[in-house]
């Protein structure tokens, strides 16, 4: 299996949409996406990379670059990793994760994090074995 790591293209959307819906269970129309997407590419603080296998895009990391107080290069933040249930423990959330950090180096940040749900124990321990050390608990409240 020849796999790459790549910058988002539009032609991915459909892909990722997918990806964003069955593995990370975030229930979002490809519309909104493509809205979002079109917004974010517009921001060089985001950055999405895709997983490509033998032609079809089977993961993706999203991250966004933030200032801080106390972080004065900023912190990366991934937004998001997903890799489709098929194609897991073959590495390749591995290489996105990589991918990730190597982006953070490059915008000069000193800190990359994420927020993984508290019911997804083998993701915790695919971070604790990247390095990652849980430090926080993450809340969140819905305002409409």
């Amino acid at each position: 299996m020849n796999v790459i790591i790549r910058k988002l293209r539009k032609e991915d959307y459909k892909a990722v949409a997918a990806i964003w819906r069955d593995v990370l269970d975030i229930p979002v129309t490809d519309d909104e996406l493509n809205r979002t997407y079109d917004k974010m590419n517009g921001d060089e603080r985001y950055a999405t990379f895709v997983a490509e296998a033998d032609g079809t895009v089977v993961g993706l990391v999203t991250m966004v670059t933030a200032l801080a107080i106390g972080h004065p290069n900023g912190y990366t933040k991934v937004n998001g990793l997903g890799v489709l249930k098929e194609y897991r423990n073959k590495g390749i959330g591995k290489l996105l994760m990589k991918q990730a950090e190597k982006e953070a180096v490059a915008n000069g940040t000193g800190y990359i994090g994420l927020a993984s749900g508290s019911s997804r124990k083998n993701a915790h321990r695919f971070y604790e074995q990247m390095g990652y050390q849980m430090t926080s608990y993450w809340f969140r409240k819905r305002l409409d």
